[in-house]
């Protein structure tokens, strides 16, 4: 075993350690953040990268991500991605144009690399129809070479709302085996004040559905700070999200910001828990998940005893990509669909925003890259340390200095007067060999990780992220006010979503 590996997996709900050190910052889904994208870089920087990975000399595994962006109706909460509509022929349209993403894409990689990974998100991918989802799946089989169904995995995130039992087992059929059912509350009145209302019945339905289908894993997403919700009735939703027994639970942070997000707009803001009700849903949150043998793995997210996730956190594997947590550090990511962000070495790339854009792009045969980055010797160093601390929660001191060729407390001297104000204080310990965040720090473990993150230095770069436990308001500022070259869309309030989901301020 790996000396990454968690001596326990326990936090602690600390309030006060949290009021201190609840600032604003990204959930590093990446480093560096998209934020420092830049349009400079283009496809054929892409194609250049691309082309590298395959002359590395054991050329890394493949992991791929297809967006789907169409939803049937509106959730209130919503800050994604996402092209509502009851017009079936659009979506029939993107599905040609993905088709047509995969095979360019699938020609700049060598054929022998076997895909490892692959991730459906959305929107609602389960919108599309079996026939359609069965059409995407044969080309990319056509184009890349898939790793045996029990050795790799294959996801997709489900509105239960779109699917029944029959429907799970034709998505396990067609070789889906790790499902995530988007399914924030089981109570009535707060589904309907949400505009997402879909039986508890229904949803335990469809669960047992992917049990009985083998799916490999199942997880369920929950928010808290929704409309209506209170101490006692989210307690009863994690009840009844603990017998459901899914593998997986991530339990999302409600941001209401209805200046940005019109969909926003139709909640009404005194039906609202108070901050410190939500500080109060996360803690009972917490601990009723630990009492049912649950994990924290980190940022939101929960996995039962003995999980994959568990697993790769233990043995040294666990990594954080823009999909969240995965199991495999070594993958190439290779982004498909509108806005999509993927990563081939030490390179991130994002997919152009316009649909339209998008269309024209591919009818030239062009891969529709319209900015990234290349990172800096510097970047990639920080973006091991962060991984480190983001998936593990210790810093392996001594291994960073052989991998690097560095002095660690020579390098980061300046960093040094914030962490040794962190184990002060109780965050964190500091040892010769590693710096280990206690369980009282885990939910702070962002803050541990800015102080890494050199483009933080930079004040105006520091107050564009959303709060490390509660989303903090001043977003629309940021946004007008950020430094891209979309300036007259920006001012237009154009690509909101976008620009939140790049800069990691909400999840995808």
């Amino acid at each position: 075993m790996m000396s990454t590996a968690l001596s326990d997996h326990k936090i602690v709900f600390d309030l006060d350690l949290i009021n201190r050190y609840d600032k604003t910052g990204p959930r590093y889904t990446s480093y560096p953040t998209a934020v420092q994208f830049t349009e400079d870089y283009g496809e054929k920087d892409y194609r250049n990268w691309a082309y590298e990975s395959n002359n590395d000399p054991i050329p890394a595994p493949l992991s791929l991500y297809l967006h789907i962006p169409f939803c049937n109706t509106i959730c209130y909460y919503c800050a994604c991605n996402k092209i509502v509509t009851k017009d079936y022929n659009k979506a029939e349209a993107y599905v040609a144009l993905l088709k047509k993403e995969i095979q360019l894409q699938a020609g700049l990689f060598s054929h022998d690399r076997s895909v490892l990974q692959m991730h459906w998100g959305g929107g609602t991918p389960s919108y599309l129809k079996n026939e359609h989802i069965r059409e995407l799946l044969d080309t990319i089989h056509q184009n890349f070479n898939f790793a045996d169904d029990n050795e790799g995995e294959f996801a997709i995130e489900v509105d239960p709302r779109t699917v029944d039992a029959d429907r799970i087992h034709e998505l396990r059929k067609l070789g889906f085996n790790r499902i995530s059912f988007g399914v924030q509350d089981f109570n009535p009145e707060v589904q309907d004040a949400i505009n997402r209302v879909n039986s508890k019945e229904q949803i335990i339905s469809v669960i047992n559905a992917a049990r009985d289908a083998d799916f490999h894993s199942i997880n369920i997403d929950l928010m808290y700070g929704l409309p209506k919700q209170t101490i006692d009735s989210f307690a009863d939703t994690i009840k009844a999200t603990i017998e459901a027994s899914p593998d997986r639970i991530a339990v999302y942070n409600y941001a209401h910001l209805p200046e940005m997000f019109k969909p926003q707009r139709r909640i009404e803001e005194d039906e609202l828990p108070s901050p410190q009700d939500k500080l109060d849903m996360l803690q009972q949150t917490i601990n009723m998940l630990q009492d049912a043998d649950y994990v924290y793995i980190g940022m939101d997210h929960f996995a039962k005893k003995g999980d994959d996730l568990v697993k790769a956190q233990d043995n040294g594997s666990l990594y954080r990509n823009f999909q969240g947590y995965s199991t495999n550090a070594d993958c190439d990511v290779i982004a498909m669909g509108v806005t999509a962000i993927g990563r081939i070495g030490d390179n991130y790339s994002q997919n152009t925003r316009d649909l339209a854009q998008y269309e024209a792009l591919l009818a030239e045969d062009r891969i529709p890259v319209f900015r990234g980055l290349e990172l800096e010797p510097d970047d990639i160093l920080r973006k091991d340390i962060i991984n480190q601390i983001m998936c593990y929660f210790r810093l392996d001191i001594g291994k960073l200095e052989t991998r690097w060729g560095i002095k660690f407390t020579e390098y980061f001297e300046s960093e040094f007067t914030h962490l040794n104000d962190m184990e002060k204080e109780g965050l964190i310990k500091i040892s010769e060999d590693y710096i280990d965040v206690l369980p009282a720090g885990r939910l702070l473990a962002r803050s541990v990780c800015m102080e890494f993150d050199r483009y933080l230095q930079e004040k105006e770069t520091q107050q564009r992220y959303s709060k490390v436990i509660l989303f903090f308001a001043t977003c629309k500022r940021m946004y007008f006010n950020a430094k891209t070259p979309r300036r007259k869309e920006r001012k237009e309030g154009k690509d909101f979503y976008c620009f939140f989901q790049s800069v990691g301020w909400i999840r995808r």
